[in-house]
């Protein structure tokens, strides 16, 4: 770790529309200023904003749902491959587990350490999903919105930024209506929807798309579902897990095609089994296996998250033929823009001082959190 009231750090700058030589001031925190060289950098490290993952369940050994401590080792952990900002993502449980989840959350972010990932709230993924596309969710806990007094859901508001939603569900759009007006961001996902309901979700204020593709109605000729609403709305943002497992890399191009470059997210969905190999354990009460980079409910091919983090999903997606700047955005900017948070994400004058510095090949070197540079992980 290494820190200081002023400093400048030179690379290829990683800019909203292009990669450009030049050195970075930093001064308390933030970006003073930017100088740009009249000639394009031809080597050095990539400087890019720091990454910001809305959709991870744990990392190293740490899950996202269990105590103070393994939220600080979740935390650390990620800041180590490049994500600066992250949310605690919650798997199905019933309401009161959720509820006491909230708090913890709550109550760990005034110490969360400083050296490790910012947490900027939480994330739910359910409990209201269709049991049909429930995916690696206990369905013993699955909720249907109109069974659930809005009561019950009030303790969770402080802190939620975003709730997975089934939009077919009875009570659904109601429920995107009231997490709307208390400034929920919602995300359509987990559902068997035909194209006009998941419209409908979307209408009344559904934001995003959980895991495009995953556990979902998707691209059918007489039956479109979740999957084409997502593509066609170019309000709605759509998260991609880019581990060239949960989604075929031929179908990126589809979905860069057709979004707003604005409008994706890239997200891990990891799971606390993320960077410790091969082997078992449990997630929302249910047996994984990991094999690789595929994770698995024990026993099944269904998926049940994944072990990458956003370092890995950048690398993936830039190899694909996305521009490195859209695809830093995806992992940075848009993620953020989807939160309502703009104080980063960007390299400009002003904006707080979180980055990550790259090598050629894209793998992280060290990572700047406020002004503050830490060691990444050794390369694996």
């Amino acid at each position: 770790m290494t820190t200081g009231a002023a400093n400048t750090v030179s690379g290829r700058l990683v800019l909203e529309d292009r990669v450009a030589g030049g050195r970075i001031t930093i001064e308390d925190g933030r970006i003073a200023a930017i100088d740009l060289d009249d000639e394009p950098a031809a080597n050095g490290p990539y400087l890019a904003p720091g990454f910001v993952d809305v959709h991870v369940h744990g990392w190293g050994g740490h899950d996202a749902m269990g105590d103070p401590d393994a939220l600080d080792g979740m935390a650390r952990q990620l800041l180590r491959h490049g994500v600066t900002s992250f949310l605690p993502t919650a798997l199905t449980a019933p309401i009161g587990a959720l509820v006491a989840f909230a708090e913890r959350v709550r109550t760990w972010l005034p110490d969360a350490p400083a050296d490790g990932a910012e947490p900027l709230g939480f994330n739910l993924e359910g409990p209201f999903l269709a049991a049909a596309r429930r995916g690696a969710h206990d369905p013993t806990h699955l909720q249907v919105p109109a069974g659930v007094p809005r009561r019950t859901l009030e303790p969770l508001i402080d802190g939620l930024r975003l709730l997975t939603i089934a939009p077919e569900l009875a009570g659904a759009t109601d429920l995107i209506r009231w997490l709307r007006d208390r400034g929920v961001a919602t995300s359509i996902g987990h559902s068997a929807a035909t194209i006009e309901e998941a419209q409908a979700g979307y209408d009344v204020g559904g934001t995003s798309t959980t895991h495009l593709f995953n556990a979902m109605s998707g691209v059918d000729h007489r039956a479109p579902g979740v999957a084409v609403a997502a593509l066609l709305d170019d309000a709605a943002y759509v998260e991609l897990i880019a581990d060239k497992i949960h989604v075929h890399p031929a179908l990126w191009p589809l979905i860069t095609r057709l979004k707003p470059p604005d409008r994706l997210l890239l997200v891990s969905d990891a799971i606390a089994l993320a960077g410790m190999g091969d082997g078992r354990g449990w997630v929302g009460g249910l047996e994984v296996e990991v094999v690789g980079q595929r994770v698995t409910l024990a026993g099944t091919s269904t998926l049940a998250g994944s072990v990458i983090a956003l370092d890995t999903a950048v690398r993936n997606v830039a190899a694909s033929g996305v521009p490195l700047p859209a695809a830093v955005a995806a992992a940075s900017r848009n993620p953020l823009a989807l939160l309502g948070i703009s104080d980063r994400g960007r390299i400009a004058a002003g904006q707080r001082a979180d980055l990550v510095e790259l090598d050629p090949e894209l793998r992280v070197r060290r990572v700047m959190r406020a002004g503050t540079w830490f060691a990444a992980d050794p390369p694996g």
